[in-house]
């Protein structure tokens, strides 16, 4: 299990029932004010600034080593916030713990070791349930199964069995089974065929909005990721150097340079 994986996931079951969020219901207002954030005081994120609406998808797309990744991981508690603030709904968590964000109603997806491989889906999903009243647990699962059907069937196949974007699909059923108002996804297409990536975000990520939930994504793929996306932020050295709406980021000529091979999506 990664480093980034186990600190969160170690915490993400101090969650109770009153957490805000709720599958199907609501979301949460996510406001980020002139964030920067680092490693060892070393700043990698400067002066950024972001917003996620309820229901809303937001990605963050950039070349590789323009902070994306480590933007996700301040906003929820996984790295270190030297300046700016981070609002979730009217809480600020500014610098909070993980598993106080956890508690205020975010979700997080790491890149990878996502699933726990040996134990099956059904055992990862009471996993992410783990500390919940045990009354509650299997009654979270069947939520869960409302929004990833397809889990139905899978239920007691090891996660190591699991095809590519099965596991994706297991790793955000994990989180739901806390109920976040936001969840915040890094690079949910990594390592996956473009038919399946395309799954992932088309399906998957796209239902996760549609239910209700806020969502921040980190993407490389940037033409597959706007077209499910409401506003994409476009970082460079760290910074946000462009953003706004798919249809407007498309009638850019930098943008489709550098991100769509010169056509337009």
């Amino acid at each position: 299990m990664s480093a980034d994986m186990a600190a969160f996931d170690s915490v993400s079951h101090l969650e109770s029932s009153g957490t805000p969020g709720a599958l199907g219901g609501g979301g949460s207002s996510l406001s980020v004010s002139s964030l920067t954030a680092g490693y060892d005081r070393s700043p990698i994120v400067h002066d950024v600034s972001l917003d996620v609406r309820p229901g809303e998808i937001v990605s963050l797309v950039g070349p590789n080593g323009s902070g994306k990744s480590t933007l996700l991981k301040a906003i929820v508690g996984l790295v270190d916030v030297m300046g700016g603030r981070v609002l979730l709904d009217d809480a600020d968590v500014t610098g909070w713990a993980p598993e106080e964000i956890v508690r205020a109603g975010a979700g997080y997806v790491p890149q990878v070791d996502d699933v726990f491989s040996p134990l099956t889906v059904r055992e990862n999903l009471e996993v992410g349930g783990y500390l919940l009243p045990k009354g509650e647990v299997a009654g979270r699962i069947e939520n869960v199964l409302e929004v990833f059907p397809q889990l139905r069937r899978m239920l007691t196949r090891r996660a190591a069995k699991l095809s590519g974007g099965e596991r994706k699909m297991l790793a955000m059923g994990r989180v739901l089974m806390l109920q976040p108002a936001l969840v915040a996804l890094d690079e949910p297409t990594a390592n996956l065929a473009p038919a399946i990536a395309r799954e992932v975000l088309e399906g998957h990520v796209r239902h996760l909005a549609d239910i209700g939930t806020s969502i921040l994504v980190v993407e490389q793929r940037a033409r597959a990721v706007l077209q499910i996306s409401d506003r994409t932020y476009v970082l460079g050295g760290g910074r946000v150097v462009m953003h706004g709406s798919p249809d407007v980021l498309a009638s850019s000529p930098e943008f489709v340079e550098s991100f769509l091979g010169g056509t337009r999506a």
